[in-house]
């Protein structure tokens, strides 16, 4: 059952903030969810919205300054946690790209991470699931996007699942986790050592096998003065399987911009359009 934690009126729709006990998460997990004004005539097409490290359900809901253009595109905007939380719940205090607020959008196999960390499924099945049940969103349209980590997990979670995400965008993503030292930390301790493993949950990889491409294009914005570009982001990576498998890609360059959200609220509203163009 959703229990309503906080409600704002913005740009003629509401802002919400939900808490709800996760089955698959095994605790509560809170999400926002701003409707848009179409809400009160009927179901809307919604974008799920994941957020980096060390976000939480609140960040993108305050900072990107989507609400705006959700309005006027009809569009509903839902903006998970980025990892489970609470007592119980395995960390590792010293490190801010692992643990809580670091998910990673993977079903962990290993202890003491298994239990609560699965956050691929609560995304994908029980998330989606209680909203449309118990909201006015359409689940025959959703789309999904993400800022970084959360990026990675947008694209993942649409290449291996189309039938339920129909458009795809990122901003500065992790396009090969597997490659980079956020990736490797992460997948090393959530999912073993496996490398295999590690490709089912790795954009780049799952294009390179053949076996994930999207009839819709992918739209994904990059700052050139993101420190974190080479090392961590690989979009070049992703941009080479593309090409090389015929996966449509907009992959946008932009100079003078870096990680953060005066980077995200500057694009949100073309990714708004693009995912309204697709679900509309």
């Amino acid at each position: 059952m959703l229990k309503l934690i906080s409600e704002h009126s913005s740009f003629g729709g509401t802002q919400r903030f939900y808490r709800h006990d996760s089955e698959v998460i095994g605790l509560p997990m809170r999400f926002g969810l701003y409707l848009p004004p179409h809400a009160s005539h009927g179901r809307v097409p919604a974008l799920f919205f994941l957020a980096g490290l060390a976000c939480n359900e609140e960040t993108f809901a305050i900072k990107a300054g989507a609400q705006r253009h959700a309005a006027e595109h009809g569009i509903a905007l839902i903006t998970p946690d980025t990892s489970p939380r609470g007592e119980g719940v395995p960390d590792d205090k010293d490190a801010w790209d692992f643990g809580c607020g670091a998910g990673f959008y993977v079903d962990a196999t290993q202890e003491p991470w298994s239990r609560h960390y699965r956050m691929y499924s609560y995304i994908l099945h029980e998330l989606p699931d209680t909203v449309v049940g118990a909201l006015p969103i359409d689940g025959e349209r959703l789309g999904i996007s993400g800022h970084s980590m959360r990026g990675h997990g947008a694209l993942v979670l649409a290449l291996r699942n189309s039938h339920v995400f129909k458009s795809v965008s990122a901003l500065a993503p992790i396009s090969a986790p597997s490659r980079c030292p956020w990736g490797e930390k992460a997948f090393s301790h959530y999912l073993g050592s496996s490398r295999e493993t590690w490709a089912q949950y790795d954009a780049s990889e799952l294009i390179l096998s053949r076996q994930r491409r999207l009839n819709c294009p992918i739209l994904v914005d990059l700052g050139l003065a993101d420190k974190f570009l080479g090392e961590q982001l690989h979009p070049d990576a992703l941009a080479m399987v593309c090409a090389n498998t015929g996966q449509s890609l907009n992959l946008r360059r932009h100079a003078g911009y870096d990680h953060s959200y005066y980077f995200v609220s500057t694009f949100i509203r073309d990714h708004i359009v693009h995912h309204s163009n697709f679900l509309r």
